[in-house]
């Protein structure tokens, strides 16, 4: 077997309030979760259940507090450089185009501006935007300014991509056009994707793999399930297949209650 793009074992996160260090929360617990080359992999659970601590870990933003975290089979110390991460936030800089957004990582990286600004204007084009790139995030629909943030991402063709519900605030067509858009472009890349997502429709229609997660505190996995749906895919159509339906049953049957886990401890800390 190849090695893994990204393996967490036995990974566990617990924060500690500094100035009451007994005053303890585990956010995730005994975590085992692997995503292999090429392979597209949604982590979807009730809110609070941590599935953007394991993004957090998998990007090198936090570090575990037992067990480990590897990259391509090395132990991953401080920030993944070989990972890409679309946040959920908005990430574009204000004062900078759609252009010159996608040109900062390659800037930083010390890429020539010229050979910056080429591989940024391929880019926005594969996105749909080639005749945006002046536009400055203010001028820009919330569709497009997602399509800027995931050419930002993509420009710097990294080996493993991670994605924190990068789709939620857009309405429910662009948002279709969005999951179609990221679908055709790792097909044609076949790059390792973590993707965590509330929607457990989008995690069927575009994974290889959906990992179901438990309610907090102390989270972990409660199930794995295997998408063999055909690709390519197109998000609106399959989820009207049988195979779908079947597989979102299956899958919600194992959610349901922990999603009403969640929603009742969010109830009581109200």
């Amino acid at each position: 077997m190849s090695t893994p793009a990204l393996q967490l074992a036995d990974a566990s996160v617990t924060f500690v309030d500094r100035a009451n260090p007994a005053a303890r929360y585990t956010a995730v617990q005994g975590v085992s979760l692997t995503v292999g080359a090429g392979e597209f992999v949604s982590v979807v659970g009730p809110t609070g259940c941590g599935k953007s601590t394991l993004l957090n870990l998998a990007a090198g933003l936090l570090a575990p507090s037992t067990g480990t975290v590897q990259v391509f089979g090395q132990p991953l110390q401080g920030i993944n450089a070989r990972a890409g991460y679309m946040f959920q936030a908005e990430s574009l800089m204000p004062w900078r185009s759609a252009l010159g957004n996608v040109m900062a990582g390659l800037e930083f990286r010390g890429v020539p501006p010229a050979e910056a600004r080429a591989q940024a204007e391929d880019w926005l084009r594969r996105v749909g935007l080639g005749a945006f790139g002046d536009r400055y995030p203010h001028q820009m629909s919330g569709g497009m300014r997602k399509r800027t943030s995931l050419a930002q991402t993509l420009v710097l063709d990294p080996d493993i991509i991670l994605m924190d519900e990068p789709f939620s605030a857009l309405d429910i067509q662009t948002r279709q056009l969005m999951e179609n858009e990221v679908l055709a472009l790792w097909q044609a890349k076949k790059k390792a994707v973590l993707f965590i997502t509330h929607d457990l429709d989008e995690a069927i229609a575009m994974s290889d793999r959906v990992v179901v997660m438990s309610a907090g505190p102390a989270s972990r996995p409660i199930g794995e399930f295997a998408i063999d749906l055909e690709r390519p895919r197109d998000v609106a159509e399959v989820r009207t297949t049988p195979a779908f339906i079947a597989l979102h049953n299956a899958i919600w049957a194992v959610l349901r209650d922990e999603v009403l886990k969640g929603y009742q401890q969010q109830l009581q800390v109200k």
